[in-house]
């Protein structure tokens, strides 16, 4: 990556100057050149003259120097045609922009990384504000994370589809997790709303789908303003995938800060949950509900409780749905038509839908 980037510069410089010059690594291998099919030559004898001397040396009719680093030992070579006092000044000058140039792909690499460990927990609290400052991280800078899941198609190029849609490197953060999760920490402006999360949620969607023909489910997580919260946004975005998996699978983007009871009862030891189930359905189990019934129960809810409605809804006689909601009662001892009731009922099947989520992720 770093000798693509030199050789970018060098293109552009060479227009300026009228000499051959180039780039080669510690070992002596030519990585970029203004003569393309010099690219690839070696010159060890060079590399061990620079070892010793390390400065500026003339050799064979061109005039080297190593570039600064952060070490000592030296990384990358300049060279430069010629051993006149020109050479040597041009020498120089690409010795300092290749450095400054090297200079800002580490950084940027090391920022990188930096985000990934926040992410991973692979840095302690402690030294991520050290490792911030070395780096001129911008701490206090409101970010959120989004956590997308290949669900169909895995393709490793969707990570760079992603990367695509946010080009400002210095601010937004694409982390690939594993071969079907990618990470994207996103810095935004303060007091974004949510449905502006989710519009960026909608154009990751719409470019996987469009150019890579994948499904994916998106999470997001809450807005932070320090960097050692983007660790507590990651996790927020995945238990929005899960526990969206679970309750709402027919959605492709989930906030965390809307999975509402789903993300309690997401939290609660199956043991408790199954003593929760005996103690509302003493009567009977709630496997002996029918699916007519249950979808009766859902559109019922989904109608918010409206007798009147919920039949329109279901092309059935009102006295039809009263006596649905009659049998139900008997079944359970729970009447749906009672708002007490009802919150009961529905959070029983959200529970029941949490366990059967669980055997057979088991």
């Amino acid at each position: 990556m770093a000798a693509r980037l030199f050789q970018g510069l060098l293109l552009q410089m060479r227009d300026t100057v009228d000499r051959t010059f180039g780039v080669m690594d510690a070992t002596g291998v030519v990585v970029a050149c203004t003569e393309l099919p010099r690219i690839g030559e070696v010159r060890e004898d060079v590399a061990v003259e620079l070892s010793y001397a390390n400065n500026m040396v003339v050799y064979n009719n061109f005039t080297y120097k190593p570039v600064p680093g952060s070490t000592p030992r030296f990384d990358y070579v300049v060279f430069v045609k010629g051993d006149d006092e020109i050479a040597k000044d041009v020498c120089g000058v690409l010795a300092v922009a290749i450095g400054s140039i090297r200079t800002l792909y580490d950084e940027k690499h090391d920022k990188f990384t930096f985000i990934k460990n926040i992410i991973l927990d692979n840095i302690l609290p402690g030294d991520i504000y050290i490792k911030s400052r070395e780096l001129h991280f911008g701490g206090d800078v409101p970010r959120v994370v989004f956590f997308v899941r290949q669900t169909s198609n895995v393709d490793i190029a969707a990570m760079d589809v992603i990367s695509g849609l946010f080009p400002d490197k210095q601010k937004d953060f694409v982390v690939n997790i594993n071969e079907t999760d990618i990470v994207l920490v996103k810095e935004v402006r303060p007091n974004i709303e949510t449905k502006e999360l989710y519009r960026i949620a909608k154009s990751i969607e719409d470019a996987l789908n469009s150019e890579l023909m994948i499904s994916a489910a998106i999470g997001i997580g809450t807005v932070v303003s320090q960097l050692k919260d983007i660790a507590k946004s990651f996790k927020e975005a995945q238990v929005a995938i899960d526990v969206g998996r679970v309750f709402d699978s027919e959605k492709s983007i989930i906030s965390f800060e809307n999975l509402g009871v789903g993300r309690l009862i997401y939290q609660l030891p199956t043991t408790l949950c199954e003593m929760f189930l005996s103690e509302v359905f003493r009567k009977e189990s709630i496997d002996s509900l029918d699916h007519e019934t249950l979808f009766t129960i859902q559109k019922f809810f989904e109608n918010s409780l409206n007798v009147s409605e919920t039949s329109r809804k279901l092309f059935v006689h009102r006295n039809t749905l009263v006596y649905r909601l009659e049998k139900i009662k008997k079944l359970t001892g729970l009447d749906l038509r009672e708002f007490d009731h009802a919150i009961v009922f529905k959070v029983a099947l959200m529970v029941k839908k949490y366990l059967m989520s669980r055997e057979s992720k088991n």
